[in-house]
């Protein structure tokens, strides 16, 4: 059932200073390196300052482990993999982490960063962490905490059911278009009947160790804190959250608990990552912040993501006569020759806009494109094509863009990948709440460019105009 967004107001106000002081205290304590491992590159949405590794090199993890920052990034993509390309690339990475840790001394933690709306490989991904942990380090993890709080996208946890904002109305997450997702679908709101669902029964409903609202607004550390450190076997714990600050509450008893010896897991949207590191907040990012590199051309703007917020946010975008729009027909994608021309015809128009300093928008059909064949992993290689051929319209530009914003979560991360093939980024902030910008690297193909990686589940439906016209402004 629905809620009334009046309810995030019902609860007793939390001393945020004295909690503060309280959190850097247990951070400056702890010695462990965060690894964050990005399922798709929206991840960064909370932070600034922070590095994101679009590889897993050992070279890379290396310099991921000797930043002084507390926490790095690695962009997976898996949410784009099918389920066998996903445990490869966990198994590389476990690995590659435990070998530089032991060379380095470094004790780490692994947060599997994924989708607020609870899609993505779950419980997969921190199987295979977990298992790759235990295995290395001779350490079993207590438990796995669920925290899927995204307080710029209208993402809060009441009463362990998980809710979607949609204006004045909180929505559970099961009647929400996401969990009708052909891959990472779900009928669960209620996270502990989710953990059950995806596990198959493996972890029970009633197992799972719920942290309160009502404990956390009355700052009730201690409790919170045996609650952490009765849960034993990789058993889930929920984070209730409706703030920053409840997680701030949370992650002082989480210290203390990690302190005397517990080890967790993490499966948690973006909101968790930014307090667990010690991340200050930043008012959203300028142009002057953003543009270091000032050029006649226009930017480019693609979209692949096929929520219906996106066509929404589309047809606003539309409302720009500056902005030239240009659409790929996807449903050619089954014909290989007849896509490829299509491909060409729309490369070449953004080339004409782009030089001619107009900043262009290219998105697919908005209808979604399926195998047809009831195959999960069918449809997502479709979808992956699809994707292929939007990050190579950045790709195989010849000039270069004033800005790029992409789109959606599997091709914001192939346009960062494969067409500016960025192997370590900058996040400098967000442009608008929840939406991130990197800074390429000198490596990428176009160096110092502004990069937007616009979430295909977050902001209203105006958001991203407001977000091209800072740019364009």
């Amino acid at each position: 059932m629905a809620l009334k967004t009046d309810v995030l107001n019902t609860y007793k106000k939390i001393d945020e200073a004295y909690v503060d002081e309280l959190l850097a205290k247990e951070i400056a304590a702890n010695n462990k390196k965060i690894v964050v491992l990005d399922d798709d590159p929206t991840g960064v949405q909370t932070v600034h300052d922070i590095s994101v590794y679009t590889n897993w090199s050992k070279d890379s993890i290396m310099k991921g482990f000797l930043e002084e920052n507390k926490l790095f990034y690695v962009m997976t993509n898996s949410r784009g993999f099918t389920a066998e390309e996903t445990t490869k690339a966990h198994k590389d990475i476990a690995a590659v982490v435990d070998e530089v840790s032991k060379e380095t001394g470094i004790e780490y933690v692994f947060i599997s960063r994924s989708d607020s709306t609870l899609r993505g490989h779950y419980p997969l991904e921190t199987v295979l962490l977990r298992e790759a942990y235990e295995q290395s380090t001779g350490k079993p993890i207590d438990g796995e905490i669920m925290c899927p709080f995204f307080k710029e996208g209208g993402r809060f946890t009441i009463d362990d059911v998980h809710y979607v904002k949609y204006g004045d109305d909180l929505v559970p997450a099961a009647e929400t278009e996401f969990a009708k997702d052909k891959t990472f679908g779900y009928t669960k709101s209620n996270i502990r009947e989710y953990v059950e669902e995806k596990t198959k029964g493996a972890f029970k409903a009633e197992d799972v160790t719920s942290i309160s609202l009502e404990d956390i607004h009355d700052m009730n550390f201690d409790k919170i804190e045996a609650q952490l450190m009765e849960v034993k076997d990789f058993n889930k714990i929920i984070v209730n959250s409706i703030d920053y600050v409840d997680i701030k509450v949370f992650c002082v008893a989480l210290y203390r608990a990690m302190a005397k010896g517990k080890v967790f897991m993490f499966r948690t949207a973006a909101g968790i990552v930014k307090v667990m590191g010690g991340v200050t907040d930043q008012p959203l990012l300028t142009r002057d912040q953003m543009v270091v590199k000032e050029t006649t051309n226009g930017g480019i703007i693609v979209v692949g993501s096929h929520t219906d917020k996106t066509t929404k946010q589309v047809e606003m975008l539309k409302e720009n006569k500056n902005i030239m729009f240009v659409e790929l027909d996807a449903t050619l994608v089954k014909d290989e020759e007849a896509f490829k021309k299509e491909v060409d015809r729309c490369l070449a128009l953004e080339e004409e806009y782009i030089s001619a300093g107009k900043t262009v928008c290219v998105y697919t059909t908005r209808a979604l494109i399926t195998a047809d064949t009831g195959d999960k992993e069918d449809d997502l290689r479709l979808s992956v094509k699809i994707s292929d051929a939007v990050q190579s319209l950045v790709g195989r530009l010849s000039i270069v863009p004033s800005f790029v914003i992409a789109k959606g979560g599997i091709t914001s991360s192939d346009v960062g990948t494969k067409a500016l093939a960025v192997q370590k980024a900058n996040v400098l902030g967000q442009i608008k709440p929840g939406i991130p910008v990197w800074q390429t690297g000198d490596e990428s193909k176009f160096p110092l460019t502004p990069y937007v990686i616009f979430p295909g589940n977050v902001g209203e439906i105006s958001t991203l105009k407001e977000a091209a016209e800072v740019l364009m402004a």
